[in-house]
């Protein structure tokens, strides 16, 4: 039986081929897909596209246009076995974990795919990054989607969406999962590790949701960071979560403005996730001295999550309207394999 995969082009260096008048980088027509990459005739599956009215770049990705990717899926997700999402590296982390709360009780395929290089390029990436994707949405086993999540596909690896960072701007292996093994391998044969995937869920609807809070802010401690700055950050209007990148395994100053700062601004409502800064690793408050305070004042265990996925994840959980009582329960409950 013939799979049918969906392209969604939203922009990035993937689809773009250069003009060798200018020297300049433009967009192609995904609709000229197999002219540009032949080798696409030799799947065994039929591929259709869609693109953005306008192809962004990804540095100008925003939670609109997440909500905007996944109502493309839900308005075709009847009539394809798979989709795939070509996307500009920059944020494809964050687009990856968004997607991943977004749609709820996945069943097919979604990957996420870009490269390093244009597909014009005599070196480029983006060839063995889109065919591998397409053949990966395609894979069934016994009539049934390999994958059932969304993942990001890069440089011989199929990683979950929500576990990667991107970690070299040169390099074409540009992301990495460093708190969770990566699920498909393509060498020699594509090598699928199944034990690692998001169990099947039979009989469950897919859900779309179409709302993210965008209150929600970053704030990266570092050796003399100043009460002024703490305070302007925690008292930015309408701020509803706050992610807190601290040291190690979860640790912060215990200098007596620092902690009561943050401990005032949590009792009047403000959710603070703790998520370590280090690239690996994971929260675990009161091991330390210096953590023991946070976790007395209920600041949010992280645990291993990104702040690619924490990030995504606090919008989702405010869009969803997760109660101020259930809120650190919830985000310390892993939704979609995206913590421990």
């Amino acid at each position: 039986m013939e799979r049918r995969i969906l392209l969604v082009y939203t922009g990035g260096t993937i689809g773009m081929v250069k003009d060798y008048g200018s020297g300049a980088l433009k967009a192609f027509d995904f609709k000229k897909l197999l002219k540009h990459i032949p080798e696409l005739n030799q799947l065994d599956c039929s591929i259709d596209t869609v693109s953005f009215d306008e192809p962004i770049d990804s540095s100008d990705m925003t939670p609109a246009q997440w909500v905007k990717i996944a109502t493309i899926i839900e308005d075709n997700y009847e009539v394809y076995d798979g989709f795939v999402v070509l996307h500009g590296s920059d944020t494809m982390s964050y687009t990856a974990s968004a997607l991943s709360f977004l749609l709820e009780n996945l069943g097919k395929p979604v990957i996420l795919t870009g490269s390093q290089l244009p597909i014009g390029d005599l070196r480029t990436d983006a060839k063995e990054n889109l065919i591998t994707s397409i053949q990966i949405a395609a894979l069934h086993k016994k009539g049934i989607p390999v994958v059932r999540e969304v993942g990001l596909y890069f440089e011989y690896k199929l990683y979950r969406g929500n576990r990667t960072t991107k970690i070299n701007a040169e390099n074409f292996q540009a992301f990495a999962s460093l708190n969770y093994p990566f699920l498909i391998e393509s060498g020699v044969h594509l090598n699928v590790y199944e034990e690692y995937l998001l169990p099947y869920k039979k009989n469950k609807k897919l859900i779309v949701h179409k709302k993210m809070d965008e209150n929600v802010a970053v704030l990266k401690l570092f050796p003399g960071i100043t009460q002024s700055l703490l305070e302007s950050v925690l008292h930015s209007k309408g701020l509803k979560a706050l992610i807190l990148e601290t040291y190690g395994s979860g640790n912060a100053s215990t200098q007596a403005w620092f902690l009561k700062s943050l401990k005032k601004i949590i009792n009047e409502g403000l959710h603070v996730i703790n998520v370590t800064q280090c690239s690996g690793g994971s929260v675990m408050m009161g091991q330390y001295e210096t953590s023991s305070a946070l976790k007395s004042m209920q600041v949010i265990n992280g645990k291993d999550i990104t702040t690619e996925a924490a990030i995504s994840k606090a919008m989702y959980m405010l869009g969803s309207g997760v109660s101020q009582k259930h809120f650190k329960t919830v985000f310390e409950t892993s939704l979609r394999g995206e913590m421990r």
